[in-house]
């Protein structure tokens, strides 16, 4: 199991640890959790070490010499296959992308590459980000590390898995709708969404563009803060990104839970919730609650409607993005179609997986001539009455919601693919925040049936660091009850 990224940058500063040697355990141990029966399946590409010869003994020559060097120096990340990088494909797990290389770097990259880090290989997700189970991938389903029988999550699962596994330290997913926090509940690591804006999209490969955020995986709240820090900032070729100070979030993490006011929604905490996952996620507010945070029962009344609102923004957005893949630009192109629509239909009749033809036929109908503002419409004026009730909890003085992840543990591969309604179902208490543009993480706070079970914590916009703050309260609360 590879360690934290304390302890391998403190390695690495006192030459305990050189880079090439860490390198070279990662990307032997990536190679043979796919040697194994049945695969991992966690990395779509994996970098080679001559790819990464040049930056190894450039990083390894400035810890020799005492030079000052990036926060992520040596650090080896993954990074998920939707986002863009020139020395490994981006095919979103789909066939229509097989093999297709970005003619330019996502601005996270650019930036972890710019802090030293070392980009090891693009993880396996549902694809195009459709999906909750990593069961979608036009290349095979990601397993979970805690029992290969089941799903890790999705659209995220490979990166979940990359960290849960100890391939990696660290890994960046996307969060449209739960992406990064289900993920990471089912394999027992912490995933944050930020607020939608604190860091740049570009370069990430659009599926629903008003919902979409980048964020990172890791073992600890610790590691994610500080790979916030890195990826997080405005971007000029990003007019979505907020232009607001990025602090270390990292040096600000031990403030404690005393005075903190956690919101529970009753809403989140349904009869026909696990009931195991129910009473892990209340021994965990309980244990939280002891160290001296205050708790308050509230309610989002509009909770009900997240899922079908979400699904008809998501939907609609994802048919306008993919008219793109055509069989005309870029990517797979059927041959031997006889006409421009011969070529456009067939190339996405090939290209495209049984679930993005779902969600491109939903989103498309939802869009039409005379629907538009019956369904798109509607789910956007959902969307409005969500976000007021998270304002109107913030307003009344909570300082963050806590909620299950997920509704259940990780079930079985196989069991919810031919059910879309019950998979997507798992993204029930996750979807809000996206809806309302808020940032949240989830964190483990125990096991069911021996399988993690994650805890949510929700926070104001671009209020990424009391977050993070509570979640290390929250982490140290639980501490050794999230992995019994």
């Amino acid at each position: 199991m590879i360690p934290g990224v304390r302890e391998l940058r403190e390695a690495l500063r006192s030459r305990r640890l050189r880079v090439d040697e860490l390198l070279g355990s990662v990307l032997q141990t990536i190679a043979g959790s796919d040697a194994k029966e049945p695969p991992l399946g966690a990395f779509l590409s994996v970098a080679g070490e001559e790819d990464l010869l040049t930056q190894v003994a450039d990083l390894d020559r400035a810890f020799e010499n005492g030079d000052e060097v990036g926060p992520l120096a040596g650090i080896p990340v993954a990074v998920k296959d939707n986002i863009c990088t020139t020395s490994l494909p981006t095919s979103c797990g789909s066939r229509i992308l097989e093999g297709y290389m970005a003619p330019y770097e996502a601005t996270v990259v650019r930036r972890l590459r710019a802090a030293g880090a070392l980009i090891v290989g693009k993880t396996n997700l549902d694809e195009f980000a459709m999906g909750s189970s990593t069961e979608n991938s036009g290349f095979g389903p990601t397993r979970n590390p805690v029992d290969p029988e089941r799903v890790p999550g999705g659209s995220s699962g490979g990166s979940a898995a990359a960290v849960a596994a100890g391939l990696v330290p660290l890994a960046l997913g996307s969060d449209t709708g739960g992406s990064v926090r289900q993920p990471a509940s089912f394999c027992g690591v912490v995933g944050l969404k930020p607020s939608y804006g604190r860091v740049s999209r570009y370069g990430l490969v659009a599926f629903a563009s008003s919902l979409d955020q980048i964020g990172p995986l890791a073992r600890n709240v610790e590691d994610i803060a500080m790979l916030l820090s890195v990826i997080a900032g405005v971007d000029r070729f990003d007019s979505t990104s907020v232009d607001l100070p990025v602090p270390a979030f990292q040096d600000s993490l031990d403030a404690g839970p005393e005075g903190l006011v956690v919101g529970v929604p009753s809403e989140y905490f349904p009869d026909d919730l696990d009931p195991r996952v129910a009473a892990a996620c209340r021994a965990a507010i309980e244990r939280f609650e002891r160290l001296g945070a205050e708790v308050r029962e509230i309610s989002l009344p509009h909770t009900r409607y997240a899922v079908p609102a979400y699904y008809l923004v998501a939907n609609a957005e994802a048919s306008s993005n993919l008219a793109r893949y055509d069989g005309v630009r870029y990517g797979l192109r059927s041959s031997g179609a006889e006409s421009t629509i011969a070529v456009y239909r067939e190339t996405r009749g090939a290209g495209f997986g049984r679930e993005v033809k779902r969600r491109i036929v939903l989103g498309t109908y939802g869009l039409s001539a005379g629907y538009y503002d019956a369904y798109y419409g509607t789910g956007q004026r959902v969307r409005r009455l969500i976000a007021e009730d998270f304002e109107r909890a913030f307003a009344e003085g909570v300082d963050v919601i806590f909620t299950p992840t997920a509704p259940t543990v990780a079930f079985r591969l196989g069991e919810r693919i031919d059910d879309p309604v019950l998979m997507y179902l798992s993204d029930v208490f996750t979807v809000t925040a996206n809806l309302a543009r808020l940032p949240a993480i989830s964190i483990p706070v125990g096991r069911v049936y021996g399988l993690p079970v994650g805890g949510q914590l929700l926070g104001r916009e671009f209020d990424e660091l009391k977050l993070l703050t509570a979640a290390r309260a929250l982490e140290q609360a639980v501490g050794e009850a999230a992995l019994e």
